[in-house]
């Protein structure tokens, strides 16, 4: 345990430069005498760390000072490769920068580490998109997230509704959801989300703005996704669905409707099985379920099932039209 809170230590002074005893005492969870008798044991085992009294003191490591990272241990080395997405961290323009740390962090790794984290390249690969869904195009995608990093302003063109918009906005922070990318700004006082494939153009500004200090980025996302399924109108329907084929509703209505359906103990003349599902956007629903052909039939409401009825009429319609 004391090995590893003294690589812990080291690496805190890497990053912060200069901490009091009191301050690293509560990043460490431990106490302030603890503190000191780790420094004492780093200075007598060569390490140049060093602390100074007085107003503006601290303890701190001599300028220019690094340790190799022999602190890490197996799972540590492992998360470290298997957090890297490739092409996520391409599309920020990041591809190359990611490749380079990854050599730097295999470089100075203990020997015996290497080969577990050279398998974890070989043999886990992250794909977040989701099948026969191509990855929407965001050409704009490393200029907005520049935006978040330099905390400066980016002058966007965004499409709404068939037409397009400008926006002066600040990004504040960069969500990759089911492989669709989205940046959270600040526009004219409030926080919005924005589609990044939605942005038409993107500048970049020489006008920078204050971050707010206690913005959460994980926090906002999760209050708003929220409030976004909240809002959504639902439409409850009624279907059987031909044995052996429910678990291809997901296909047609979406992973989540698809879970939280609900099984009836209704009988059916036909045997099969009936279930209640609780579908969002109701004026696609009718096309969706219609995509089920002939092993899905919509019970109820009458007005869903008339329309899907409608909609295979016009389409047999429009077949043998052509014929």
């Amino acid at each position: 345990m004391r090995a590893s809170r003294l690589v812990s230590l080291l690496l805190v002074l890497q990053n912060r430069e200069r901490l009091t005893a009191a301050e690293l005492a509560r990043e460490l969870e431990v106490s302030e005498r603890t503190i000191h008798r780790d420094v004492e044991a780093l200075s007598l085992a060569g390490v140049p760390i060093y602390a100074e009294r007085g107003p503006g003191g601290g303890i701190r490591l001599v300028d220019g000072y690094r340790t190799r990272l022999t602190g890490l241990t197996a799972p540590e080395a492992e998360a470290v490769f298997l957090s890297g997405l490739p092409g996520p961290a391409a599309q920020l323009g990041l591809g190359t920068v990611m490749a380079a740390a990854q050599l730097k962090v295999l470089t100075a790794m203990p020997r015996e580490l290497r080969p577990r984290a050279q398998r974890l390249l070989q043999r886990f690969h992250l794909d977040v998109t989701g099948w026969f869904v191509h990855a929407e195009p965001v050409p704009h995608l490393a200029t907005l997230a520049e935006g978040v990093w330099e905390s400066r302003r980016v002058k966007v063109r965004y499409e709404r509704d068939g037409e397009q918009v400008e926006r002066l906005l600040g990004p504040l922070g960069v969500v990759l959801k089911a492989g669709i990318w989205y940046i959270v700004a600040d526009a004219a006082g409030q926080v919005r989300t924005y589609r990044v494939s939605r942005v038409r153009a993107a500048d970049a500004t020489d006008e920078a703005f204050d971050r707010p200090a206690d913005f959460d980025l994980a926090g906002y996302w999760v209050e708003s996704t929220a409030a976004y399924e909240g809002e959504l109108e639902r439409i409850e329907v009624i279907v059987r669905v031909r044995p052996g084929h429910v678990d291809a509703l997901a296909d047609f209505i979406g992973n989540q409707a698809a879970r939280s359906a609900e099984r009836l103990d209704e009988p059916d003349p036909k045997g099969w099985p009936r279930l209640r599902l609780k579908l969002s956007w109701p004026g696609d629903a009718p096309g969706q379920l219609l995509g089920m052909g002939a092993d899905l039939e919509v019970l109820s409401p009458l007005g869903m099932r008339d329309r899907v009825a409608q909609i295979a009429n016009e389409v047999a319609a429009q077949y043998r039209s052509e014929a």
